[in-house]
Parts: structure tokens; sequence; C-alpha cells
């Protein structure tokens, strides 16, 4: 078949608009006689609401609305957990907590509104360190947590009245004790991570509409458009058919733009004001009260015996989840990276506990990979450690207990073709790490990580023009990573056509097959696969149509060139089959599909990274000289976009390992601008290698593996051994200042080891 697009390098098909101009994102649309809606946050982390006094706001012309708790049912919002009202109604719980909301003419009339409105707090102890909000004793957040729809059952023998306790689990697999008795040797390690913003560029912005009738429209900036749909619907008590999301370009994501933190106040206000009402947060607030990564304290004891084989593993896990569990997909979403706790290795016995608690702070999700880069920060700073403390090279190390094909991981899985070694050699290989030796102050690290692609049913559909184009019509949005142009290539590729005769069409969930949104590196193994499998059926369908015309059967079709020939010469061009079949349909051609996982072999991705770093000893200041990356990555649908994720996740990784935090004092975040919250420019970026590992098939279309959510995870902990090796002295804490680093270089480091 013609038109190979698949492995080739096909640019972004919106990347034009993009860098022109083109793009229309939430707070671009022009929506008619839209109200602006400004909300007034606590200046306190904890306290009761004795009273909220609206009524000079109220009577300032150009105000069409002041709501607060109190003017609004009793309901709680939540992607999974239902524990976060619309506006507080009688405690709030993070600096920034919704208490009042304003819909007016313009922003700056708002404004001078929230500015009238007066809150009478009882202020209360603020609770902010994870290890003792969970202590009995502690200052509860909330009253019953456990009676919140959809809180998780805790782990069992978890005491009852533990307080602050957002989810509470455990695994374990083998016999720890005996782990631990076979062990020559035990270490044990403490080790944190911060509270840091996801970073997109584009703030949260929204705009809801109310009719008459109760009939609801959305533009929001939001990765998920029928999860929208679905939490507005059961959360807010909306018939489903009542609701309509418009999908939209998202302008950067990384696991931010999944909640509801804004929509549901402009759906109160729309409704109250009967005029659509537009909510778009400046960057300070996006900082200070838009949902983080959870920050983590991991405590890890490995056993392990003269020859460098692991024995056991006790993993101890605490994230400070902030002040509710609304913002999760899941209230265990951010521990679920505990269960890839050196997942990759042979460990005969493990035990991973893990604990999220509330604590008084800007609520937190999941965040590219949730949980993974806490805790590989942690194993793998403390597998360094442990090669480094045995005399032991570190790949070797590695290489002694990376699993073989055939192994489980610690806790059971078992993987089809696994590839850990293989990658990790090729990271060697591809690095010079046998051959080359760093100068003084000068070192390299190792960092691993396994994931694979998430899965789930997904949609699509697709129609045929009579001059040949084919549109396929899918519900995920554009959020960046590119999957409009791999659906492009998969339907290019399946029918035989030029990518320049497919198109995409989103509209909005009213008109759009359903899709369960970006995330949890699935899109491609999932609309992917949607859209595959339809366009496998509509070529079916042509080529049968292609048989009629040409008098013979359909396995006697060929594909030359794009055209359907005959055995015996006679030949028809796409868009001749496309006419004939668009007039046997009656005038229009149009055929859905839903994909479904069944089968799907359990395959998982790996991933390896060496870290090169200098570091002054003047003065503590680290700089990553060279990054080698790796990944088992199966076929590559598209090089290009392929790369580009790997890029960006070596980038996302450099600044959790370096800059990124958002530090508090009094429960207050400290760094409210982009100056402030340091992201990674050009210039922090080091030369990046990348090796590709093409052997074994994935479970993707075309056998490819997921990429998404693997290149950010294992930078921080190659950097923090490669700081290590270069200067004799282990940050047990992200990020790795130089003060940090010149604080452990003269022996003043506080951080627990």
């Amino acid at each position: 078949m013609s038109y190979q697009t698949i492995g080739k390098p096909l640019p972004r098909i919106e990347g034009t608009d993009k860098v022109i101009g083109a793009t229309r994102y939430a707070a671009d649309l022009p929506i008619p006689e839209s109200l602006y809606a400004k909300v007034l946050r606590s200046p306190l982390a904890h306290a009761r609401i004795r009273s909220v006094d609206t009524a000079e706001a109220r009577t300032l012309p150009g105000v069409h609305a002041v709501l607060t708790g109190a003017d609004l049912p009793e309901v709680y919002v939540g992607l999974r957990m239902k524990d976060m009202p619309v506006l507080a109604r009688d405690k709030v719980r993070f600096v920034g907590d919704p208490v009042a909301a304003v819909a007016a003419d313009t922003p700056e009339i708002a404004d001078a509104a929230l500015r009238l409105i007066e809150v009478d707090y009882e202020e209360l102890p603020g609770v902010y360190d994870p290890l003792e909000a969970v202590k009995t004793g502690a200052e509860p957040l909330h009253d019953a947590p456990r009676d919140y729809k959809n809180a998780p059952p805790l782990a069992e023998g978890v005491e009852p009245d533990r307080p602050n306790v957002q989810s509470h689990s455990v695994w374990r697999n083998g016999d720890l004790d005996a782990g631990f008795e076979s062990a020559d040797r035990v270490f044990e390690s403490t080790f944190a991570t911060q509270l840091a913003h996801h970073g997109y560029l584009e703030p949260h912005a929204c705009t809801v509409a109310v009719d008459a009738s109760g009939n609801v429209e959305v533009w929001a900036s939001n990765k998920g458009p029928f999860a929208l749909k679905n939490r507005l619907s059961q959360d807010l008590g909306i018939e489903p058919e009542k609701v309509n999301v418009h999908i939209l370009s998202v302008g950067g994501d990384f696991g931010g733009k999944a909640s509801m933190i804004d929509t549901p106040v402009c759906y109160f206000l729309a409704k109250h004001t009967g005029r659509p009402v537009r909510m778009v947060l400046t960057y300070t607030e996006e900082i200070a009260t838009a949902a983080h990564r959870h920050p983590a304290v991991v405590t890890l004891r490995t056993g392990v015996r003269n020859d460098g084989a692991l024995t056991a593993i006790d993993g101890k896990v605490t994230f400070a989840g902030g002040a509710y569990a609304a913002w999760k997909a899941n209230p265990e979403i951010t521990v679920m990276g505990a269960k890839r706790l050196a997942s990759y290795y042979r460990v005969p016995a493990i035990r991973i506990e893990t604990v999220c608690a509330y604590t008084n702070q800007v609520p937190c999700t999941q965040t590219r990979t949730p949980g993974s880069p806490q805790i590989v920060f942690a194993v793998e700073s403390q597998m360094g450690h442990i090669a480094r403390e045995m005399g032991i090279d570190p790949a070797d190390f590695r290489l002694r207990n990376l699993l073989d094909p055939g192994d489980t991981s610690p806790l059971g899985a078992r993987w089809e073709g696994i590839l850990a070694k293989e990658t990790l050699e090729k990271a060697v290989e591809a690095s010079g790490w046998r051959t080359d030796r760093p100068g003084p102050n000068h070192g390299r690290g190792i960092a691993l990580y396994e994931r694979g692609a998430g899965g789930g049913n997904a949609n699509a559909g697709i129609d045929l023009d009579e001059d040949g184009t084919v549109t396929v019509l899918t519900g995920v949005p554009d959020v960046g990573p590119g999957i409009h142009t791999a659906i492009t290539q998969i339907v290019s590729e399946t029918l035989g056509v030029g990518p320049e005769s497919v198109r995409i069409r989103v509209e909005d969930t009213d008109n759009s097959p359903w899709d369960p949104g970006t995330g949890g590196s699935k899109s491609t193994n999932t609309t992917g696969h949607a859209a595959h499998k339809a366009a496998r059926e509509v070529h079916e369908m042509l080529v049968e149509c292609a048989a009629r015309k040409l008098g013979c059967q359909p396995d006697q079709v060929g594909r030359v060139d794009g055209r359907f020939a005959a055995p015996e010469g006679g030949e028809l061009s796409f868009a001749d089959v496309a006419q004939a079949a668009i007039a046997e349909a009656g005038g229009s051609f149009h055929h859905d599909t839903v994909f479904a996982p069944e089968g799907q072999p359990p395959i998982t991705s790996f991933a390896a990274q060496i870290a090169e770093v200098e570091v002054d000893p003047e003065t503590g200041q680290v700089r990553v000289t060279r990054m080698t990356t790796a990944h088992d990555s199966g076929r590559i649908l598209n090089h290009l976009t392929y790369q580009g994720q790997i890029d960006g996740g070596v980038v996302n990784g450099v600044g959790f390992a370096l800059m990124e935090d958002n530090p508090m004092s009094d429960g207050k975040i400290t760094t409210l601008n982009l100056g402030d919250f340091k992201l990674p420019c050009a210039k922090d970026i080091p030369p990046l290698d990348t090796v590709f590992v093409e052997q074994g098939a994935g479970p993707v279309p075309f056998q490819g593996k997921a990429i998404g959510e693997l290149p950010n995870v294992p930078t921080a902990a190659a950097i923090a051994n490669a700081v290590a090796d270069a200067v004799g002295v282990r940050v047990y804490d992200l990020p790795l200042t130089a003060e940090k680093v010149y604080a452990a270089l003269h022996g003043s480091q506080a951080t627990a080891t």
C-alpha cells in the first residue's frame, strides 16, 4: 500500500496555526454579552468563617451578582472524591480558598467589588507538614473525611481516628523479615520533594452560559471535555443532555487542566445573572490557587547482599495532598506512582505504604506521571548511594538487579518483552560511561524508570467526501503532544491516502464521539486505536465497493499508488471509490466505531538516563553539561513528535531537579510570578543525546509504546547521583539548589539521611 506515513517525521498539523496566532484558546473566544468573574480568596491558611458582608459590593454600579457559599446549594465537587464546596461555607483551608464570587461588566469593576466584601475570620492552627498532619492530636482540616462521596477506604489496620488522611494504601509481596535477614547490609534513607506548579503557559479560563431552559454551554481550558460534562452534571444536579462542553485547544496541561477549578463558580454566576460569565485567572492566581504537584517524604529501607543483589525494600511514602482531594482524578492517583517503587528491579520481598495527607496548602493533583518523579528520585538516589557505598559501578549494580524476560515485578506484574537491561546498556554505551572519565568536580549519574501505555475505551468516526477527503471525527482535544497528527498518520496509512487528504474535526460533547480525554500516556493507545479501527473498517467497505465496480472479488483488489486495482488491469482512484460508496450509502458516507482494549498484552516501557554535571564547590552551583536518554520505544509512529515528547520531558525533569519550587510562609506561597517561580530556559538545558531501542512490539497502533510520561521521571535522580559523584556529598531534598549543595559540602545539611 502507498503513502507510508507511519515512522515518518510528519510536521504537526496544527503547528502553523499556533505559530501565526490563529489557534483560539478559551480566553480568546468572544462570547456575546459575557460578564467577567472574579473570586475573593482567603488570606488565611486555616480559619472559620464567622460572617461575610457583601452588601456594599452588591450595590456597586456594573455588578450583576455577588455570591457566597450561603447563596449556593450545599454541594461538593470533585473529579472523583467530592470534598470541596464551590465556595467555602464554614471554613477556609488554604490561602486562596474561594470565599465569594462576583460577576460584573468589566474585570476592573469585579476587582473593585471584591475590595468591598468584608469577611470575619477566626484563625485556626495551620497544618503544613504531612508527617505531622496524620498524627493523633493534629488539628483536623475536615470533620469526617471518610463521609465524603467516593472517599477511598483506609488500608487494613489503620487507626480510624487518625486525622487528615485523604488516602492510605499498603502493597506487599514476599517475606519482608526473611528478606532483611538474608541481607549483608541494610541501608535507610529519607528523601523529600517540593511543592511545585505544573508550569503551563495558558492560565485556567472558562466561559459558561445558561439559557432560560437550563441548557448549559461551557468553553473551558480542559483536557477532558466529556469528563467535565459528566462531573458538572453529577455534582451540580444538571441533566446530562443539558450540558454541552466545547472542545478547545489547551495551552499546556501536564495534568493540571482536568479539574473544575473555575467552571462551577461560573455556572452559578451565569445561572444567577442570565448572562454568560467568563473567568480568566491571572498567573499569580494560577500559582497561588491552582493545583500543584504533591510534595512527598519518602523513607526507604533496603537490604542488599555483598554480591550486590537486592533482598528486600520497605518503603514509606507520605504525600502532602493539600486542602482537598477534589482535584485528583482518583484520590489515590498520586500514590499509584508508589506501585512503581523499584518496579523494574528483582526484589524478592517488598512493602510499600503510602499516605496522602490533608494539609493547609493549595490542593494537589496529578502532574506528569503522578507520584513517580517523587518516588523515583528517592529510589534511584538510594540505588546510587548503595552502589557507591559498596564499591560497585552504578551501572553494573543496576544490571545485576534489573528484571530479565520472564521475571515478575516486585508486586507480581508479568510483562512481555522486558527490555530493561538493553535500554540501560544503550544509555551506557552512548554516554561513554565505561570509557570516558569525568574531571574534577564533574560527575555522572544514572537513573531508570518504567511505565506502560494507559488503556481504556474510545470512539471515532469517519466521513468521506466525493473528492476523496477523509474527515476523522474525534472528541480528544489538542493539549500539545500531537495526538491529532498521530491520528492523521494512522488513518492516512490505513486507508492508503496522503496525509494532506485527512482532516481532523472536533466540535463539542453534543456532536463529537465520546473520548476519555488525554492523560496517562494513553491517547495513542485509546483514541489512536479507535481511529485505526474505524479506518480499517472503512477500508474494508471501500475494497468491497471497489470490487463491485471493478467486477472482481474483494480479496483480488490491490492497492497501487493509492488506487484500487483489479487483477485484470482496471483501476479506480480513491476519490472514484469514495464517490461510489457515497452513492451506495444514499448521499453521504459516515462510519462510527468503538474501541475497547480487550486482550491487549501486558507490556511496559523502560527509560534510562545518564546525567553529567559540573559543580562549583565554592558556591554549590550545579550545571548540567550533558544528558543521555535511552528509551524502549517499540515502533515510533512519528520521530518528530516522539523526540519532542522526550525533549520536553527532560526539560521538565531538569526543572524539577534544580529549580522549580513554590515554598510557603505561614501557608502563603512566596513565588507568585514566573520570575520568582523559576522554570528552565534555553540556557539551563544541556545537549541531549537520545537513543531508541526499537525492538519489541508495543500495544499502540503499529506496535508503538508509550513515551509521554517516561522522559521526565528519571532526570532528577540522575542529576542528584551525578552531583554526588562530582563532589562526594548527597542532597536528599529537591530542588538541588546551590545553597543546599553548599550546605552539604560544608557539613551543615539538615535533611535526614
